[in-house]
């Protein structure tokens, strides 16, 4: 019986340049009707995070979110899991930055564009902005991280800059910390925090 993580490893072997069969049996054998397409790991713990919260199953409602490694990949994907491959219907968030990357794949998976959501800066930006930097450090202190936090801002680097750009920098330092507080950050927001993008995102699936 095929899970959501053999099919997401099938359909980055996919990617790459390998077999479509695999990828294509497994959706068939989920039941998949949504695939949602993001930049990264610590995405995906965050939009799996909030669906958790909201009781939501996204593999049980035929949804499968997939990390690219990076939205230059997206055409690629798009093309694989869309109306041109599997014909799965396309969901995606991404950063302000790489928005041309989403909009050349949804051209190319020949899709309106339409299902993908934009955050300002990244997730890690918007998160921080929802829950404020206060809390965050607060987080960072409750995961032990302070003594780690603390010699980050010693570094000569980041003295003078906003602490909301030095909380994003943090979070990207260290292998795993971004996806690891992409889940811990979700997870500490009110409801009515939950940043645009990422609740436009799951109520649209």
């Amino acid at each position: 019986m095929a899970d959501m993580g053999a099919f997401r490893d099938a359909v980055s072997r996919w990617a790459a340049g390998g077999p479509g069969g695999p990828a294509s049996d497994q959706a068939r054998q989920l039941g998949l009707r949504t695939a949602v397409l993001l930049e990264g790991l610590s995405d995906l713990a965050a939009v799996e995070a909030l669906a958790a919260r909201r009781g939501r199953d996204l593999a049980a409602e035929g949804v499968c979110v997939v990390a690219m490694g990076g939205a230059m990949s997206v055409g690629r994907y798009a093309g694989l899991l869309g109306p041109p491959g599997l014909g799965l219907r396309l969901g995606g968030l991404c950063d302000a930055g790489e928005q041309s990357f989403y909009d050349r794949g949804w051209k190319r998976a020949r899709v309106p564009h339409r299902g993908f959501f934009v955050c300002v800066a990244d997730l890690e930006d918007e998160l921080i902005r929802a829950l404020g930097t206060a809390q965050v450090e607060e987080i960072i202190r409750a995961e032990g991280d302070l003594r780690a936090w603390q010699t980050f801002l010693r570094q000569p680097a980041h003295h003078g800059r906003p602490r909301q750009k030095q909380l994003r920098r943090f979070l990207g330092t260290k292998k795993g910390r971004k996806i690891r507080y992409g889940r811990l950050l979700v997870e500490s927001l009110d409801p009515e925090q939950v940043p645009t993008p990422l609740d436009d995102l799951l109520t649209s699936l």
